[in-house]
């Protein structure tokens, strides 16, 4: 009996383990979701208001793969968690099983302890069963059996009872289990039917896209020369600030200490706003006119809700305010030898000069098209960096 307990122990200790580890693994899941589930929903905002702006089908297009690709990852989550299911109702499955094997084996037991004292129930057999002992040893252990008889007839029905309940607690664990995953399976389901219609919008875009394409050139043309203009006055505004920073001008000095403190943060920094990256850093092709070359992005654009506040994402001094066309308000921070930018700002909380602290509200996201996304970028001197590689991981 005492193997068998010891067995059981260690694969219940085993089981509870999983279950922990599948419960953990199960509130990512819905925090990842939630996550998703949001970055669509902001998605959904723009295109919707895209439909009445008239707006640029490249741009409609990078937004609707944008939502393909997380509905995608929503799919993929959804898997992985009907996968964990899977596993949760096995194991919950195989503890049924023993449980029953060590009920069967308890059940078993104690029937034989009632026979015994059934048969033995008559006090007179008793003392004649002690009194035909053939020495004093025996009498005793002949005393001792009858005296606990009843007392381990009593524990093993506890015992039992125990394994009646613990078993109950699992089979409803199992249906719970069941229906979960059966919840997760439908919600697939509607996200894969929500991913054809999605995918078909795409198409059509990039149907309508290849049927005018010389609109779509001088969008480019236009889209390059406001890209270009960004990318020379922020050149123009950090060599000032190093040439200055040379002149040996004490207040111009860069806080070097300040620039190894952001530089150790790399892959830690907060972002600056909670939205979704629709554009990211490099150099791109266009989807549909793979030949040609879009302008190269030197930071990334991230789709935000109307009116979402965009904050510092490490301590540093406002170097520069500046209005540049298609962007907007843009605010320039510096952090020693490194800066960060922020663009496409309806308003401004801060001014030239003001010393800012890592998570200082700074301004508004606009809405200029139809689209409110911020634009941002992080430089270590002249030299674009990818924000990506910055910010912590989502």
């Amino acid at each position: 009996m005492k193997p068998f307990c010891s067995i059981f122990l260690v694969s219940a200790m085993l089981v509870c383990q999983c279950m922990t580890v599948s419960a953990q693994d199960t509130r990512a899941y819905e925090a990842r979701k939630a996550s998703l589930e949001k970055e669509i929903a902001i998605l959904d905002r723009q295109l919707a208001e895209n439909a009445a702006e008239s707006r640029s089908q490249l741009s409609r297009l990078t937004l609707v793969q944008a939502k393909v690709a997380g509905r995608k990852s929503l799919i993929r989550e959804s898997e992985r968690q009907i996968r964990r299911y899977s596993d949760d109702i096995y194991l919950t499955q195989r503890k049924i099983n023993r449980l029953n094997a060590r009920l069967d084996t308890l059940s078993s037991y104690y029937s034989s302890l009632i026979r015994n004292a059934y048969k033995n129930r008559d006090a007179r057999v008793w003392y004649m069963y002690i009194l035909a002992s053939d020495n004093l040893g025996q009498a005793f252990r002949r005393y001792s059996y009858f005296k606990n008889l009843s007392e381990q007839a009593r524990v093993q029905g506890d015992r039992i009872k125990a394994a009646r309940e613990e078993l109950e607690d699992q089979r409803t664990k199992l249906r719970r289990l069941k229906s979960e995953a059966e919840d997760v399976k439908e919600e697939r389901v509607k996200e894969l039917a929500s991913l054809q219609k999605e995918e078909a919008e795409a198409s059509s875009i990039i149907s309508g896209l290849r049927r005018d394409k010389s609109k779509y050139e001088k969008e480019l043309a236009a889209k390059k020369k406001e890209v270009e203009a960004l990318d020379r006055e922020i050149k123009r505004i950090i060599q000032a600030a190093m040439k200055a920073a040379d002149s040996g001008k004490s207040d111009q000095k860069i806080d070097y200490k300040l620039a190894e403190e952001f530089s150790k943060n790399k892959g830690r920094l907060p972002w600056p706003v909670s939205g979704v990256v629709v554009d990211r850093f490099g150099q791109h092709y266009h989807p549909v006119f793979t030949h040609v070359k879009l302008p190269f992005n030197n930071g990334i654009t991230i789709a935000v809700a109307k009116g979402a506040e965009v904050d510092v994402v490490f301590d540093g001094v406002v170097k520069q305010i500046v209005v540049m066309p298609g962007y907007n308000q843009c605010v320039l921070v510096q952090h020693g030898n490194y800066f960060t930018f922020y663009c496409k700002l309806k308003s401004t909380a801060v001014k030239p000069g003001d010393k800012v602290r890592t998570g200082q509200k700074i301004g508004t996201v606009d809405t200029i098209n139809g689209e409110t996304q911020l634009h941002f970028q992080v430089w270590q001197g002249n030299k674009p960096q990818n924000p990506e590689s910055w910010l912590r991981p989502r």
